[in-house]
């Protein structure tokens, strides 16, 4: 009887532990699973009001692969965006450039419109969110990839690694910014900052046009401090076109509607850019020159020590080749005249 007491307690109290036990990894696992959940810290919240922004303001992204950098920019009550922070990028693989084709390892570049959908809370690198490519420029070009991500961590095949307190800091700024009723945020991924500087020190890149292109936007942005409109025709990008409605992305393209500043500072920014283009290839030429004239005096120089060397040792420049005078024929004895040729 005694024993059969004993064996019962002892069975309920490793339940008990089990169930302590069990609870408490329970616990953990909510916590470690809530992770997208965790709010804003005082700072950060207190940073937005100090900038005219709350949490549930609009938001803009962008990244720079040069200078390895995101920013994430909000908007202020008077409708434009500010620059609110920016995060050092831990690492990104590929080269300036776009995404081409799955497994190239490239990072994409582009401009992308993230939505609640593409935000993932139970990612392999703590938190992260979907870049979107391919979009419908992407597509239409016939570009290829997949699971190309802004997340944690510090590695990387084809995505941003934020490090896990950057991407928690990043998506918990997204995540407000879409309970207060955005439908999406604008992700603006570029080589590096789009200055007639840079362009022109890539402007031999395969790349150039498409740089050429997604500048529109980024010049937009700059000059207003409001994200473009963006769609694709013609396969390639167009920003704020005139028609309604979603574009055909290989048909013709609307017209624009235009913004005096943004023409402005793009006329200023390619009259910049073809000067820094002409002195760069000016002075590539003039290296060139120089190059040539150098290795002309080498030889030169050597030319004439080895004609002194020839001086001094006795050495005579070697004579000009001729062709040997042909042996003379074996002479023959003369014929002794016939008798009719003899004189009388």
């Amino acid at each position: 009887m005694t024993a059969t007491f004993f064996n019962r307690l002892g069975a309920v109290v490793i339940l008990c532990w089990l169930a302590i036990g069990l609870a408490a990894c329970a616990s953990f696992a909510k916590g470690d699973n809530n992770r997208h959940n965790i709010p804003l810290n005082s700072g950060v919240v207190q940073g937005l009001r100090n900038m005219g922004s709350a949490p549930e303001r609009g938001m803009v992204v962008r990244i720079f692969k040069q200078e390895s950098v995101l920013e994430v920019w909000k908007q202020t009550g008077s409708g434009t965006y500010n620059l609110f922070k920016t995060y050092e990028i831990c690492t990104y693989s590929g080269d300036l450039g776009p995404k081409f084709k799955e497994g190239d390892r490239q990072s994409p570049e582009g401009f992308y419109t993230i939505t609640p959908g593409l935000m993932n809370p139970k990612s392999a690198y703590y938190l992260s969110f979907n870049t979107g490519f391919p979009n419908k420029f992407d597509r239409v070009n016939g570009r290829s990839g997949s699971n190309l991500m802004v997340h944690g961590d510090c590695k990387s095949v084809g995505c941003y690694a934020m490090t896990d307190a950057g991407i928690a800091e990043i998506y918990a700024l997204a995540r407000e910014t879409f309970k207060g009723g955005n439908t999406s945020f604008q992700l603006q991924i570029f080589p590096f900052r789009m200055t007639p500087a840079n362009l022109a020190q890539h402007a031999s890149s395969q790349h150039i046009e498409f740089w050429k292109d997604i500048k529109e936007g980024y010049d937009y942005f700059e000059t207003t401090k409001t994200p473009p409109v963006w769609d694709v025709c013609e396969k390639q990008y167009i920003f704020n076109p005139s028609s309604a409605g979603p574009l055909d992305p290989a048909g013709l393209c609307p017209p624009s509607i235009q913004n005096a500043s943004v023409t402005e500072r793009q006329q200023a920014d390619d009259a910049a850019l073809a000067s820094r283009v002409a002195t760069i290839q000016n002075a590539a030429a003039k290296q060139e020159a120089e190059k040539l004239a150098l290795q002309q005096r080498e030889q030169a120089i050597g030319g004439f020590f080895n004609n002194m060397g020839n001086m001094f040792t006795g050495g005579a420049a070697p004579a000009p080749a001729t062709t040997p005078a042909p042996a003379p024929a074996m002479s023959q004895p003369a014929a002794m005249p016939t008798a009719s040729a003899q004189r009388p």
